[in-house]
């Protein structure tokens, strides 16, 4: 009897890639309040969980403005605002105290669950919290006291370190003590933020109400550079928005990418399984803030050809490249791809699409041998994807002599002559015998 995959297989043969990856990978997670106030927060105590039981090393930072705010109109008290921080007097601290406190029960009574119908079922999950953040006042500005509103003075990153290592959930919450035994209330995205940085943490995550970080015409932006992300950010605070989940999010990703966190994602906390497809998917779902790099990977110009025919010349004597002209080059040039360092082109690739067939053919991949330890190659495909891709491309294809388990590595599959585009096929060229892989996008 024949078996048929199903979507669930299939779904952990295509995920197990990124549990390696993200296995024994520290992450920050900024959760805000409103996430905590929504239907759909339970299922994200239980993809905390599960990233938890697949070896993620996690530290949880949660905020608590709304209920916060709940617990001050019940008092029938209000705090004022200064550059977006709220002035937090001696009745406000303790309105503060209070509900910081009952959401940091709430988070760990939830991830303490272990029902036997529940995702949480034997997951034994050890939640810490403690004195891990010094706090100190913020002080006076512009003849603002800021009272009981405070910032970090240090943070006891070992300490952390060691919780993480006994694979403990470390919980973190807005309100610390100081040297002098008082509490302040600080913002919980600087307690990500530097937690992040000190910790040197791979990712930092936040929650937002929307997909992620949208655009003009409320598409996600998937992928932004801190200095793409900054402008959005002050669009955004001149608008008068300083309090929302996206732009609470900005301001710590963008302080996190330049001081050395990689990666920081932005997701919604209203859409179940965000969290999941966000880190165990090709495409994501949310928003991206990623490293400059002192690399930059664009579309070639007239001005690169003398670079990359530096660096395609000794793999065309190799006979692992075609052998192109430099007039043939000068009339392919808008097809490539380049990483460019220094004014080096390090490295290159071309697309050619098939617009008829939908489908396109990446060709002339090249490194600079001394740049070939990186994920450079990789930065090159994902480059020609979305090309391909803005082109209405739905696969590509390579065909190659030597490098046939890297291109297997990245998801392409072996195919025939058959399967490339007739006007390809009439060029192949059977001496050579490449090997043909496809790639769906």
């Amino acid at each position: 009897m024949k078996i048929r995959s199903t979507a669930l297989v299939k779904g952990f043969r295509q995920s197990a890639p990124y549990v390696n990856a993200h296995r024994d990978k520290t992450a920050v997670i900024m959760l805000g309040g409103e996430a905590m106030a929504d239907e759909n927060f339970q299922n994200i105590v239980n993809d905390i969980a599960l990233l938890n039981s697949l070896g993620m090393k996690l530290v949880l930072v949660f905020g608590a403005r709304p209920q916060i705010n709940c617990a001050l109109n019940q008092y029938g008290l209000e705090t004022p605002y200064h550059k977006g921080v709220r002035i937090t007097d001696n009745h406000a601290l303790e309105v503060v105290k209070q509900a910081a406190g009952q959401v940091q029960l709430d988070i760990t009574a939830r991830l303490s669950m272990g029902l036997n119908n529940t995702p949480m079922a034997g997951a034994q999950i050890n939640v810490i919290s403690g004195n891990f953040v010094i706090a100190q006042p913020l002080g006076v500005d512009e003849g603002i006291d800021y009272c009981h509103s405070g910032k970090i003075r240090r943070i006891d990153i070992d300490g952390i370190q060691r919780q993480l290592d006994q694979n403990a959930i470390v919980l973190m919450g807005p309100v610390a003590s100081s040297v002098t035994g008082e509490c302040f209330n600080l913002t919980s995205e600087e307690v990500a933020t530097q937690v992040a940085i000190r910790l040197r943490a791979d990712k930092l995550i936040g929650f937002c109400s929307e997909q992620g970080v949208l655009n003009q015409d409320n598409e996600v932006i998937s992928e932004l550079l801190p200095t793409q992300a900054q402008p959005l950010l002050e669009a955004r605070e001149a608008a008068g928005d300083t309090g929302s989940g996206t732009s609470r999010f900005l301001r710590g990703a963008i302080a996190a990418c330049r001081a050395g966190v990689t990666r920081s994602h932005l997701i919604s906390y209203k859409k179940d399984g965000a969290l999941i497809q966000e880190l165990f998917s090709i495409e994501g779902i949310g928003t991206q803030i990623v490293m400059e790099r002192a690399e930059k990977v664009r579309q070639a110009q007239i001005d690169d050809i003398g670079g990359i025919l530096d660096l395609i010349r000794p793999l065309e004597q190799q006979g692992i490249l075609v052998r192109r002209s430099r007039e043939q080059l000068e009339q392919e040039i808008p097809r490539f791809t380049i990483i460019e360092r220094d004014g080096l082109v390090i490295g290159c690739a071309a697309l050619y699409p098939f617009s008829d067939a939908r489908t396109g053919e990446m060709a002339c991949v090249a490194i600079h041998p001394d740049y070939r330890d990186g994920d450079r190659g990789v930065m090159l495909l994902n480059h020609l994807k979305q090309r391909a891709k803005a082109k209405g491309l739905e696969t590509i294809f390579v065909l190659t002599t030597h490098s046939l388990h890297w291109f297997l590595e990245q998801g392409f599959l072996l195919s025939d002559v058959s399967a490339l585009p007739n006007t390809r096929q009439e060029l192949y060229n059977y001496q050579r015998r490449s090997k043909v892989l496809t790639l769906a996008l």
